[in-house]
C-alpha cells in the first residue's frame, strides 16, 4: 500500500499533471494522518530527484498549518517543534517544501468573540468557531495561491476508514477514475487525497517503522496519542516493538472546545501525567456550565433584537460575565507561567482589542488594564488605552464642577476616539459617539 501511494505521488507530481507549476498545498495539523501524508510526499520528492533523467522540482509544496490560537498547548508546542525541523530539513535537502502558518484575524479570534463581543461559547447549534478560526485563515492563503498561479491542488490526509460519515462525504465528492476532484468552495482548486485507502494500522505502521524524512522522532507523536487516549478507547496498531503494542485515536483540537460534552483527550492527558493542564480543563468545563445561565446572558442580541425565551435571557454575555471570564483566564495564565514561562493563553493584542470592543459596546465600568494589573501586579505592556493623564483628569473634573455625568461623557468620548487609534481604523467611530451621547441624553432625561 505505502509503495503504491508513493509511486502514485511521483506520477502525479512529475508526469500526470501537465501544469507543472500549480502548487501542492498540504493541510498539516501535526496529527497522525497529516504526518503520514507529508512523509510519503517527502519520500516521493526525494525519489523524483534521483530519477535517471533528473527532473526539476519546480512545483512548490506548501505545508499549511492553521493555529486557532487556542490549540491544545501540548500540540502547539509539538507542532512548532516539528515545523522547525521540516523547514530546516527541506532547505538542507534542497526540496521545494515551504512552511506557511495561518492564524485568524485579530477581530475574529476566540477571545475577542467570547470576552470582547460576548458571543456564547460554541455548541452544536451555534458553531461559529470553525469558520472564523479555521476555514477563513486557510482559505485566504489558498485564494492567494490561486490568484498568483491560476490553480492549486490541496492534498488532504482524509481516509475512508476514519468514520462512516467521512467515508460517505469523500465518495460523494470524488470523481470516479480521477485522482483530483474539484474543491467545493474555492474555484480553480482541486482536492487530492492520496492516503484515502489506508487503514489505521497502516498509518501507525508508517509512523512507527518508517524513519521520519525530516529527522524528527515520531515516538513523541505516538506518546502524545497514547497519553491522550481514554482508558475505554484504545486502537490496535501494527506492533514494531513492545512499546508499540497499542495507541490512541484521540482527536486534538482547541483546549477551549465546548462543542463536545467532555474533552476526553484532555482528561486522559491529565490522568496520564499532565496534571498542569487540569486548570485548563476546569476552565473549559466552567465555560460549558455557564453558557446558558440566564444571569450570564443579556436580554438582547448584539443586533438589538430581543432574546428572551420563556423568561430566560439568551442574548450575548453580560459585561460582568465577560469580565469574570477574562479574570479567570488571566489568573490561570499567571499561575501556569510560573512553571511554563512561554505559555500564552491570550495575547496582549487580544487584550487591547477586547478593551476596544468593550468601549464600542458602551462598557466603561470595566478596564482590561486594571484586571491585568490586579493579577500580574504590573501594567499591560502596550500603549496606554486611556488618553487622559492623572493631571488632565483632575483639570477636567474641575471644569465639569463635580458634575460626574458630564465628566464621564467627555472621558468616554475621548476613550472611544483613542480606541479607534489603537485599532488603526476610525470605522464606526461616528456611530459609537452618537450611541454614547444618546445614552447620556436618555439618562439625563430620566433623572
Amino acid at each position: 500500500m505505502v509503495e503504491s501511494i508513493i509511486d502514485e505521488l511521483i506520477d502525479q507530481y512529475a508526469f500526470a499533471d501537465s501544469n507543472k507549476e500549480r502548487p501542492w498545498i498540504i493541510g498539516f495539523s501535526g496529527g497522525k494522518d497529516s504526518t503520514v501524508l507529508l512523509t510519503l510526499v517527502w519520500i516521493a520528492l526525494k525519489r523524483i530527484k534521483e530519477l535517471p533523467t533528473p527532473y526539476q522540482l519546480k512545483r512548490p509544496v506548501y505545508v499549511v498549518c492553521n493555529d486557532t490560537l487556542v490549540e491544545n498547548p501540548i500540540i502547539t508546542e509539538y507542532v512548532d517543534d516539528v515545523l522547525g525541523y521540516i523547514e530546516r530539513s527541506a532547505r538542507d535537502q534542497d526540496l521545494p517544501i515551504f512552511i506557511k502558518k495561518t492564524t485568524p484575524k485579530l477581530e475574529e479570534s476566540f477571545w475577542i468573540n467570547v470576552i470582547g463581543k460576548g458571543y456564547p461559547v460554541p455548541n452544536n447549534t451555534f458553531r461559529w468557531c470553525t469558520d472564523k478560526l479555521k476555514i477563513r485563515p486557510t482559505s485566504e492563503f489558498l485564494l492567494s495561491q490561486v490568484d498568483d498561479m491560476g490553480e492549486a491542488i490541496v492534498l488532504l490526509g482524509t481516509r475512508y476508514d476514519e468514520s462512516v460519515t467521512r467515508g460517505k462525504s469523500m465518495r460523494k465528492h470524488e470523481v470516479k477514475g480521477n485522482r483530483l476532484s474539484k474543491h467545493n468552495n474555492t474555484p480553480n482548486t482541486y482536492v487530492y487525497a492520496p492516503i484515502k485507502d489506508m487503514q489505521l494500522e497502516e498509518i501507525w505502521y508508517v509512523i512507527n517503522a518508517v524513519p521520519c524524512p525530516w529527522g524528527y522522532d515520531n515516538s513523541v507523536l505516538f506518546k502524545i496519542y497514547s497519553d491522550a487516549s481514554a482508558d475505554d478507547y484504545e486502537c490496535p496498531t501494527v506492533v514494531t516493538s513492545k512499546e508499540h503494542s497499542s495507541c490512541g485515536q484521540s482527536r486534538f483540537g482547541c483546549w477551549t472546545c465546548t462543542v463536545v460534552k467532555k474533552d476526553k483527550s484532555m482528561s486522559a492527558l491529565v490522568n496520564n501525567g499532565q496534571e498542569w493542564m487540569k486548570p485548563l480543563m476546569d476552565f473549559r468545563n466552567d465555560l460549558v456550565e455557564g453558557r446558558n445561565l440566564s444571569e450570564n446572558r443579556m436580554p438582547t442580541r448584539r443586533n438589538g433584537q430581543p432574546a428572551v425565551v420563556d423568561g430566560h435571557n439568551q442574548g450575548n454575555y453580560t459585561p460582568e460575565y465577560r469580565k469574570r471570564i477574562l479574570s479567570n483566564l488571566l489568573d490561570i495564565q499567571f499561575e501556569l507561567q510560573k512553571i511554563k514561562p512561554h505559555l500564552t493563553l491570550i495575547t496582549n493584542q487580544e487584550l487591547i482589542a477586547i478593551q476596544v470592543t468593550w468601549y464600542r459596546d458602551m462598557i466603561f465600568d470595566f478596564n482590561v488594564s486594571d484586571i491585568y494589573q490586579n493579577i500580574y501586579d504590573k501594567e499591560l505592556s502596550t500603549k496606554n488605552i486611556s488618553m487622559l493623564s492623572i493631571v488632565e483628569r483632575k483639570v477636567l473634573r474641575e471644569i465639569c464642577d463635580d458634575n460626574s455625568s458630564d465628566y464621564e461623557l467627555i472621558d468616554d468620548l475621548l476613550t472611544l476616539q483613542e480606541s479607534k487609534s489603537l485599532m488603526i481604523s476610525k470605522y464606526g467611530l461616528h456611530n459609537d459617539i452618537e450611541k454614547r451621547i444618546e445614552k447620556f441624553v436618555n439618562t439625563t432625561t430620566a433623572e
